[in-house]
């Protein structure tokens, strides 16, 4: 069975309700209070808007200060370019690679400066682990 099922309890209800809104209503202190917090709360939030624009503008001031500084040296810089001096080299002398025969064994032997193939030329993968040629 519902707690309210007639329309009288509903209005007895509804009449509760009234009267606690106007009870609440009569009791509370007047709203000096929250006006004043509210105050106090526009005028920080005015004072922080007011500092931030204070900000803006000077850093606005800076970079355009900057800009005009840029623009003075950029004009200084060109107004005394001068003509990079051609220097003449020597040409360079063809040299012969230095062989070193004393060495026993060919030099062919020699690690090469590049990365084998994967697969040997007969078509065989090498292993993971097989850093010496295959024979």
């Amino acid at each position: 069975m519902p707690l309210f099922s007639t329309p009288t309890q509903f209005a007895a209800l509804a009449l509760v309700f009234v009267a606690g809104w106007l009870f609440g209503l009569a009791s509370h202190p007047g709203g000096k209070k929250w006006k004043a917090r509210y105050l106090a709360e526009r005028d920080a939030h005015a004072a922080v808007k007011k500092d931030g624009d204070v900000r803006a503008a000077a850093a606005e001031k800076r970079a355009v200060e900057a800009e005009r500084e840029n623009a003075r040296l950029v004009k200084d810089v060109e107004a005394v370019r001068v003509a990079a001096p051609v220097v003449e080299r020597a040409p360079v002398v063809g040299r012969d690679p230095v062989v070193d025969t004393s060495r026993s064994g060919a030099l062919s032997s020699a690690r090469p400066g590049y990365a084998r193939p994967a697969y040997n030329a007969d078509g065989t993968k090498r292993g993971w682990f097989d850093f010496e040629p295959r024979r």
